[in-house]
């Protein structure tokens, strides 16, 4: 199991070996480029460019551009997300969700599954050498087994994969709905990445992911007063607070043995 910190500091790819889990946006504008010290991969902002715009603006070469850039500069990632369309309420019908305003893409679950699907097919025939990563989407059991039948009808054998991602789980991990969806896909033998996961979600269901990310500590953080000795009002962009916290997470498995990446 492999637990990747996210972050949008990527400068911390030079201070540490520990696993990190950046957006392709966070390189848009880099001029001094920083190699990486140990492993890294790349999300492709999708949450967010869909809450916000409703659609992707970045054209699927562009991405891969992005992403080539990237990998010649900061050395090759584990994988990279595609622009994969996530399929949480709020995504789709749009609206006042958590005090946050969301677009709304006004489309349908499966509409979302078909572009999520077609879009890697485009980013792997575009970029075959740029370890792209297929992402399963839907709201309940039913309509990730219907994601993964699209994909296997377009010739993706999910399980010779070297990592599945799971989509739109990171408000469900800690239920007993996200805990099926993992369950289900995992039965099939993929090697999942669970977006997003925290610590209740980790405990019921991290035996079964091959990774996971989290910004949890971030937020986390700025709850909290700042470390002793740190001159900034809290921690939420502090690698050594970021550090602390990925150790008490992982500590707190009781059924997870995590080996050194």
């Amino acid at each position: 199991m492999r637990f990747y910190l996210t972050t949008h500091k990527r400068h911390w790819l030079r201070l540490t070996d520990k696993p990190l889990f950046l957006k392709s946006e966070h390189f848009d504008r880099a001029v001094k480029w920083d190699e990486a010290r140990g492993p890294y991969a790349v999300d492709s902002g999708g949450f967010m460019e869909l809450k916000d715009k409703g659609t992707w603006t970045r054209p699927p070469r562009q991405y891969v551009d992005d992403l080539r850039r990237i990998w010649e500069h900061v050395g090759p990632y584990d994988w990279a997300a595609p622009q994969d369309w996530m399929c949480e309420e709020a995504i789709i019908e749009g609206g006042w969700f958590g005090g946050q305003y969301f677009v709304g893409t006004h489309l349908s679950v499966a509409e979302h599954q078909r572009r999520t699907v077609a879009n890697f097919l485009e980013l792997r025939s575009l970029a075959p050498d740029l370890r792209i990563a297929p992402v399963l989407q839907g709201r309940e059991v039913d309509d990730y087994e219907r994601c993964v039948e699209l994909y296997e009808k377009a010739g993706v054998d999910l399980r010779a994969e070297p990592i599945v991602g799971l989509g739109s789980v990171c408000r469900l991990q800690s239920t007993r709905e996200g805990a099926a969806i993992v369950t289900a896909m995992a039965a099939h033998g993929f090697r999942l990445h669970g977006f997003g996961f925290k610590t209740l979600g980790l405990e019921r269901v991290g035996h079964l992911l091959a990774s996971a990310d989290s910004a949890a500590w971030s937020s986390h953080a700025r709850r909290r007063p700042a470390l002793p000795g740190h001159t900034h009002k809290n921690c939420a962009n502090c690698i050594d607070y970021a550090m602390r916290w990925r150790t008490r997470v992982l500590d707190s498995i009781p059924t997870w043995h995590p080996t050194p990446p």
